[in-house]
């Protein structure tokens, strides 16, 4: 069956109807013709909510995009062997589905807030107020589907209205140009937004397109503009560091000031599985994605040193005087996962059930499951008790932006500039100060700050989406990405740390017993070619070359 440039066409005249505020009320809603939709204020509504929607897919079945997409890097591993698990050891091909899931999503939500845009007028009962905002609404979800494009492939074509079968041959925007057609929307869409919305926070604000565009400026190393735009972010107010790390990514902190822009979900609307495919089997989940011990060694100790540094790690008990975050972030061995005991170790048959009083003893499944946890360790993030008994039917959100990232982009900014004052280390120390760390020393090099805030964006955004797209922007995923993934020994304790280099990237060659830990794969990686993923190759094939696959796929 012939397909054109297919997403873009399909995108083109798809309108997305399914709501996805947890606020909006579940209305009954059907496929309108594309000829008169949005003819009033009611269609208009449900039509910028349908944008929205389209920001939930998965790269995997079940699991929302930012949870996967870590796996696909150094922190994070996908067990199953899945297009997911092909893009994060470098084995995949050309026709990885995944790639071609997350090019064919982003085109549809494309497409939606281009239909929006081009039919809006047909809406005669809007106020000038509500229409210039829903407008602003659907130019930031186009542009974020621009940004996710962009840092995953590169160059792609750039549409901004609703496209016809005899134009859907298109040719590819340079990277460059699109990340400025961003900013410039930004721009434009921010004053048409409301400033803040705390609390509901599955619709765009001035504060999520000042965060976009802080992040895109980033990336695109235009340093004072991001800079700019992380401060014009933060001097709206409002928003703020959460006073719990822990409780951010469960429901208790989901509502928070720290949240900026989210991914909307609600039971008898969309839900996704997380509590199952990244919880431990004795919880009842399958350990599917997991943290890697590359993830585990690269938090440093209380004092603020790495754990090859400092005189507070000691080998034997490898998790004591860590950066909080760890625990908060990662389930460790010896600690209570979803009110159970956790622990790995094949000898560890019976562990404590603390869900019940008083606690009683219980066959450890994730001792002699053989799909337990491969790496000895699961992920805290995204998790919450409360799933354990509906664990593939979860509603927690998931967030797209958030107050600290702010604050790690704007010291970026600025390190990379060389513009190094108070301020950078201010914004470095809310971060630190918040999670239980120590205030960075001050006096200190570009070089020092540079290798601290890469490190500060690793654990603290750790499983949230952002690792991918760091290592590439970095330019050292050929590092990073090649050779074996690593899990924890069962049994034994690593005799020493290893050393820790300038980006956080553990090297165990200085390790005596290295050869204990579990190597759950190997990777490869190719520069030439593995700093993007493939155009799917059925963009390539019927477009009959306008749009040319990415070097060496």
């Amino acid at each position: 069956m012939k397909r054109t440039s297919t997403i873009i066409l399909i995108a083109g005249i798809t309108v997305g109807m399914a709501a996805c505020s947890k606020s909006l009320d579940k209305l009954p809603l059907d496929s309108p013709s594309s000829e008169t939709f949005y003819k009033n204020a009611t269609e208009v509504e449900m039509g910028i909510q349908g944008c929205y929607k389209s920001l939930n897919w998965e790269l995997k079945a079940t699991r929302p995009w930012p949870v996967m997409l870590d796996n696909t890097t150094d922190i994070s591993w996908n067990r199953s062997a899945h297009a997911v698990q092909e893009l994060g050891n470098g084995t995949a091909i050309s026709t990885n589905s995944s790639a071609e899931i997350a090019w064919t999503q982003c085109y549809k939500s494309i497409g939606r807030a281009n239909f929006l845009l081009d039919n809006i007028d047909r809406a005669t009962d809007l106020s000038d107020d509500y229409k210039k905002q829903v407008i602003a609404e659907a130019r930031w979800v186009r542009s974020f589907n621009y940004f996710l494009l962009t840092e995953l492939f590169g160059a792609v074509p750039l549409v901004t209205n609703s496209i016809k079968l005899e134009e859907a041959q298109l040719e590819r925007t340079s990277k460059t140009e699109v990340a400025n057609f961003i900013l410039k929307e930004m721009d434009e869409a921010a004053p048409d937004l409301p400033a803040a919305n705390v609390g509901k926070t599955g619709r765009a604000t001035r504060v999520a397109a000042y965060a976009l565009k802080a992040r895109v400026a980033l990336f695109n190393r235009q340093w004072q503009v991001a800079a700019d735009a992380a401060n014009a972010a933060r001097a709206i107010g409002k928003y703020g560091l959460y006073e719990n790390y822990g409780n951010l990514f469960n429901y208790t902190g989901e509502t928070s000031k720290e949240h900026i822009f989210s991914l909307q979900y609600m039971k008898g609307i969309i839900t996704h599985s997380n509590s199952n495919f990244l919880s431990s089997r004795l919880a009842g989940g399958v350990a599917n994605e997991v943290p890697t011990q590359q993830m585990v060694d690269s938090y440093e100790c209380t004092d603020g040193l790495t754990i090859d540094k400092s005189p507070l790690y000691n080998p034997s008990k490898p998790f004591a005087n860590r950066d909080p975050r760890l625990a908060m972030s990662i389930a460790l061995p010896g600690s209570v996962y979803y009110g159970f005991q956790f622990e790995t170790h094949p000898d560890s048959l019976r562990v404590w059930n603390y869900n019940v009083s008083p606690a009683t003893r219980v066959p450890n499944t994730d001792a002699t499951n053989v799909y337990a946890t491969f790496t000895g360790y699961m992920w805290r993030k995204w998790t919450d008790p409360k799933d354990r008994t509906d664990d593939e039917n979860c509603e927690g959100d998931i967030v797209l932006f958030r107050y600290a990232e702010l604050l790690l982009t704007y010291a970026e900014a600025k390190i990379e500039a060389n513009q190094i004052d108070e301020s950078v280390y201010k914004a470095l120390d809310s971060v630190r100060l918040r999670a239980g760390m120590p205030a960075v020393p001050r006096a200190q090099t570009q070089a020092y700050l540079r290798s601290l805030v890469r490190r500060e964006r690793k654990v603290e955004l750790a499983n949230e989406g952002h690792r991918l797209f760091d290592i590439r922007r970095w330019k050292i995923a050929e590092k990073t990405m090649k050779g074996p993934r690593y899990g924890r020994s069962r049994t034994t304790w690593l005799t020493s740390a290893p050393a820790i280099d300038e980006n956080s990237t553990p090297d165990y060659s200085n390790v005596s017993n290295a050869g204990v830990m579990r190597v759950i794969e190997n990777m490869v990686f190719n520069p030439n070619r593995d700093y993007l993923w493939p155009i799917p190759n059925i963009e390539v094939q019927t477009t009959k070359g306008a749009i040319r696959q990415n070097d060496n796929w």
